[in-house]
């Protein structure tokens, strides 16, 4: 197989808040052989809240993301969901719309860029998957995660709307996902069957709706907890962060205890591919996770 090669989009959570879910992904890349040009120029996604302010301008940062995966003549990958979205949105609507394109470009002509739409966006889980391959990565597994029962929690952006994500998921179905699962079981963890894994974490709406946002995460964490899982998994580092850091007030709201590691998803692939556990850095987690490093080393 030739080698792979990518740029990447890093976002900016795993960049500053959360770094370990960027140092488990190289290592992830570094143990499959996958080659990673980090695009250190490339700015914020907008967030899904710049779009709601001025779309035009959210249009223009991420068009100017995807000019440096361009100039590489590279696919751009993405390790967040919400920067999977906003990514792809503005590249279906530049793509799609000449006299927007023409207008992006204007602007993108001050910083000497031009958007050409020759780079494609793919979220990092669908490389894994699509390109990469479940049984090649299932031939590379030194630290089998059999011990685990593993809740998969897919998050919004990366499967809704369907009809953006179509081409660069490998069509999965938003009211049925089963990627993470696969790449469960070829990590060969215990997926685990629960209502809540493609339901909304609430992260989009902490700050206008508290309430409804921890109920949102708490709903799931619950649900995954009811499950019988020892962890959960998500490809979204917002899903993360929400769901790792606010357990303790969710448990309070919900009156019963929460705890359950969240792991983001490069973090359980490196610690099945014989990550260091300072790569993988489930010790800055929030809920208890160091643990899992032991247990999965553990004979």
């Amino acid at each position: 197989m030739s080698q792979l090669k990518y740029a990447l989009f890093t976002g900016c959570t795993a960049k500053q808040s959360t770094p370990e879910l960027l140092s488990s992904t190289l290592a992830v890349a570094d143990k499959l052989g996958i080659e990673i040009t980090i695009l250190e120029e490339a700015s914020c996604c907008g967030a899904s809240h710049l779009q709601d302010f001025d779309a035009f301008l959210a249009h223009v940062l991420n068009a100017r993301n995807i000019c440096y995966a361009e100039k590489l003549g590279l696919t751009m990958i993405t390790i967040c969901n919400t920067c999977q979205l906003n990514s792809a949105l503005t590249k279906h609507a530049l793509d799609s719309d000449p006299l927007l394109k023409a207008r992006i470009n204007e602007k993108l002509a001050e910083v000497g860029l031009e958007y050409k739409g020759s780079s494609e966006i793919k979220h990092f889980l669908y490389v894994l998957i699509d390109e990469y391959g479940l049984d090649k990565i299932q031939e590379k597994v030194v630290t089998p995660l059999s011990k685990f029962n593993i809740a998969p929690f897919y998050g919004c952006h990366n499967i809704r709307p369907s009809e953006l994500h179509e081409s660069s998921n490998g069509h999965e179905n938003p009211y049925a996902p089963t990627s993470l699962d696969r790449l469960i079981v070829a990590l060969e963890g215990k997926p685990v069957d629960y209502q809540s894994k493609n339901k909304c974490c609430g992260f989009h709406v902490e700050l206008q709706a508290n309430h409804t946002s921890e109920i949102l995460a708490g709903n799931a964490l619950v649900d995954a907890i009811d499950n019988k899982a020892d962890m959960m998994v998500t490809p979204c580092p917002l899903c993360h962060l929400k769901m790792d850091t606010y357990q303790d007030s969710i448990g309070e709201l919900m009156g019963r205890d929460i705890e359950i590691p969240v792991l983001h998803m490069p973090q359980m692939v490196a610690l099945a591919l014989g990550a260091t556990e300072e790569e993988i850095g489930l010790k800055y987690h929030v809920s208890k996770a160091k643990s899992i490093y032991s247990n999965a080393k553990a004979l």
